[in-house]
């Protein structure tokens, strides 16, 4: 537990941040070695494994419908130093959790096979993405669990326990992934399937292990199920604050999806190259997430405290922070594109698609931190819509146009992510408005 209502802003800030810096990095490895072993198949099984993994983002949705209210409650409530609602709401959010991960797991099954098939550029791409999604789909299910418990944690600042069971995972993961994919040791290789398989494996051994430390007598958060009988008051209260923000994720969905429907005329290696070049733009940005969840945190006790000039601080504190961060990413994005790209795919088309992207979507790196450090803002103060608002504006700003130019003679790549540049910062500006008017709200005296 960390009570972040006194001390430096920065300290808890980064504090926090080193803690979800770590994990995103390690969730974000999870990624990277399926892509790395898979290539080793061929373009049209990077392009399938890449594709899939688009659900993470509407997983990404879901979750962070549930575990945003999370955060926000149970900060405010940590802040304010009422350990019985805290237990509740823990629990509360659990069953919603578990819920969620059934509710996932059935539909995700229903319908995995039509979701290949409309988004894959061939048959043979269209195939790897099946037989991925098989074991991928009850991979992200068990996320429900983990996002449920971590944002509980989060809530009371402590970070290590979700830290250690996320390493761990990652470990099990990279170890797995050869041994399954390509047959090491076995001698029988399951291709793109195995790394499904390796994902799932890695994924429920977290969540076994988080269940063994929460049974733990002297843990501070404790599972009650006779609290998971569902208080609907305290469910719509948890869904008010988080479908926001779930629905921002949502729409990074429907955006990737677009993309690759948009690209599909120029082959599994415009796919794979994409495919490539977004893992490794989510690798540069997980400063400017793990910022987001850390400012979300510390502002949320401070917001539950009345401590209204800390709450506004924690927000300039963090944009000094993105700012940094981001300049850097923008800067490696620009001198060696080809290379990080190069590290997954030999192919010269796949290499020149993944960095062409990098270079012209770099130039947003900096206003999209500061997008996220401001819904960080808006999540720990518990009014997630504003933020819902800003990212609904990418429908005018990307969307439409996209579409338009999608149908226009000598239709080229490079102008999608021109028109991302520009929604994004679009994007950022009615962002920070829609914060400054929060603050005047909630706080006249903060802005």
């Amino acid at each position: 537990m960390k009570d972040m209502t006194t001390g430096p802003i920065r300290g808890h800030v980064l504090s926090m941040m080193s803690f979800m810096l770590v994990g995103m990095f390690l969730q974000t490895l999870y990624a990277l070695v399926d892509i790395y072993w898979v290539a080793h198949l061929g373009k049209e099984a990077v392009a399938a494994v890449a594709l899939a993994s688009n659900l993470m983002f509407v997983v990404l949705a879901l979750s962070q419908t549930l575990s945003v209210g999370a955060i926000a409650l149970i900060s405010q409530a940590f802040g304010r130093k009422d350990e019985a609602e805290v237990q509740r709401l823990f629990n509360q959010s659990q069953a919603q959790c578990a819920v969620a991960a059934v509710l996932f797991l059935i539909g995700g099954l229903a319908v995995k096979d039509f979701y290949a098939q409309r988004l894959a550029s061939d048959l043979l791409t269209a195939a790897y993405a099946r037989e991925f999604l098989a074991w991928f789909i009850p991979s992200q299910s068990l996320l429900f669990l983990m996002a449920g418990i971590g944002s509980a944690l989060r809530g009371i600042g402590n970070m290590k326990p979700g830290l250690i069971a996320q390493s761990a995972s990652v470990l099990l993961n990279m170890l797995l992934a050869p041994i399954l994919i390509l047959g090491w040791l076995t001698g029988h290789p399951l291709g793109v399937s195995g790394a499904g398989l390796a994902t799932f494996i890695a994924t429920l051994a977290a969540v076994i292990g988080m269940a063994i430390y929460l049974g733990r007598a002297s843990t501070y958060l404790r599972v009650d199920f006779s609290q998971w009988r569902p208080d609907w008051k305290i469910w719509r209260r948890l869904l008010g604050i988080g479908l926001p923000s779930g629905a921002e994720f949502l729409l990074m969905s429907v955006i990737l999806g677009l993309i690759y429907v948009v690209i599909r005329p120029f082959g599994a290696e415009a796919q794979a190259g994409f495919g490539i070049g977004m893992r490794i733009m989510q690798a540069g940005f997980m400063p400017a997430v793990a910022l987001s969840f850390a400012v979300a945190a510390v502002a949320g006790q401070n917001f539950g405290a009345l401590q209204n000039q800390r709450v506004r601080k924690t927000f300039t504190e963090g944009a000094k922070l993105n700012i940094a961060f981001m300049l850097f990413f923008t800067g490696i994005c620009h001198i060696a594109p080809e290379r990080m790209v190069g590290l997954f795919s030999q192919e010269p088309a796949v290499v020149q698609v993944g960095a062409e992207y990098l270079r012209f979507v770099s130039y947003n790196y900096v206003f999209s931190g500061l997008i996220m450090v401001a819904a960080g803002l808006f999540q720990g103060v518990g009014n997630t819509l504003p933020s819902l608002i800003a990212s609904a504006s990418r429908l005018v700003f990307f969307v439409l146009p996209v579409l338009w130019l999608a149908q226009q003679p000598g239709f080229q790549l490079h102008q999608v992510w021109w028109v991302s540049v520009v929604s994004v910062f679009m994007q950022m500006l009615l962002s920070l408005a829609l914060l400054r008017r929060e603050f005047l709200a909630t706080a006249p005296a903060l802005a």
